[in-house]
């Protein structure tokens, strides 16, 4: 890009995502994508995990304990005499943690088929409970492969939001404000800071490049219902549109650039919709000079979680053949067959069945 101009340049030595050599992420069976999706997972203290882990070893000794203690007769003390409650205390502890001092054996038949059904797994749970990190480790890999299966197979009109800085989160603002479920929002990055922060939210994260189409496949761009490019710079937008739209023809795609002069170059390249981040916020500066209460209006209008709010509707039955202007909401346009028209356009003069209005919502904090 040249950086005085903001104008982006061909750049010859970048190739097309089909041309990257490693190993492609869409050829790998699911278990092999643990650590490149990461499904949200509910946060446990480290306390409440330790917890957890005593009392399960306890369960483990209480059972042995009783067991012993109950057909203490087909046992024998190297010391003689009938098996106290102590003596099955110490017979359990012992024999959970693979001590085996050998004074006090099973000698019936009886107690020693106990020790073979019962005991011996009590012994693997207790031992379980002690190398419970390692193991906790090889379980939660299992349990993220099977949750990356099932939510590739399931996955379906979820929103795919492509670069998580500044932009792509407060994308991701306005979505959850707007009450989408968390789940059913994906972020690509390969900034590891940031894909935390995006699966602290409960969001899907993928780590990888947008402009590569692997990547896109593993979040599931192609079954997507929008598409949000947000990358840091114009030219990795455009080229991540340019392969977000070839792989999700009719995904509703939105793409953020900073200069105006690239917009035309993301429109060709598939956009739906192009913001200008720099020239937007430029406006809002300039008219915070003079005008700041409009800019707070602005800031108000766009924040979804309290105040007012833009938000879009289907017209009611009574509101057909009627004027949008006469309506208790404050319309501020009218959506037919995918176009808006201004509420002073000509063809806003009358509602028709199947229009959307953009209204002003009150936004009350418990919405939010």
């Amino acid at each position: 890009m040249n950086r005085r101009s903001g104008r982006i340049r061909p750049n010859p030595f970048v190739g097309h995502p089909e041309q990257d050599t490693a190993e492609r992420l869409t050829s790998r069976p699911d278990h092999a994508l643990v650590g490149v999706i990461r499904m949200p997972e509910a946060t446990i203290s480290p306390v409440r995990s330790i917890v957890r882990r005593i009392i399960g070893a306890l369960l483990a000794l209480t059972a042995s304990v009783l067991i012993v203690y109950f057909g203490r007769d087909g046992y024998r003390d190297a010391a003689g005499g009938e098996l106290s409650l102590l003596d099955a205390f110490y017979y359990a502890t012992v024999s959970l943690s693979t001590t085996g001092y050998g004074d006090i054996t099973p000698i019936s038949p009886h107690a020693r088929l106990v020790n073979v059904l019962i005991i011996t797994p009590l012994r693997v749970l207790f031992l379980i409970v002690l190398v419970g990190t390692t193991l906790e480790v090889l379980t939660e890999r299992s349990r993220q492969a099977f949750k990356i299966q099932r939510w590739r197979s399931r996955v379906r009109d979820h929103v795919v939001v492509i670069g998580y800085g500044t932009k792509g989160r407060s994308a991701v603002r306005a979505l959850l404000g707007d009450g989408a479920d968390p789940s059913r929002i994906v972020v690509v990055d390969t900034d590891h800071t940031s894909l935390e922060a995006a699966s602290s939210l409960g969001l899907v994260t993928v780590n990888g490049s947008g402009t590569r189409s692997d990547v896109l496949r593993v979040a599931g761009v192609q079954r997507a219902r929008a598409i949000v490019v947000a990358p840091a710079r114009d030219d990795t937008a455009v080229l991540v549109t340019l392969t977000a739209r070839e792989l999700a023809p009719k995904a509703q795609l939105v793409a953020a650039v900073r200069e105006a002069e690239n917009v035309h170059l993301l429109r060709q390249s598939g956009a739906d919709s192009v913001v200008v981040s720099s020239e937007t916020a430029g406006r809002l500066l300039g008219m915070a000079t003079t005008t700041p209460s409009v800019v707070e209006m602005f800031e108000d209008l766009l924040t979804p979680d309290v105040g007012l709010a833009i938000a879009e509707r289907d017209v009611e039955p009574n509101e057909v053949g009627g004027s949008p202007r006469h309506l208790a909401d404050i319309v501020l346009g009218v959506v037919r067959g995918g176009q808006l028209y201004r509420v002073d356009a000509p063809e806003a003069d009358a509602i028709e069945a199947g229009d959307r209005l953009l209204y002003v919502k009150k936004v009350s904090p418990a919405d939010g």
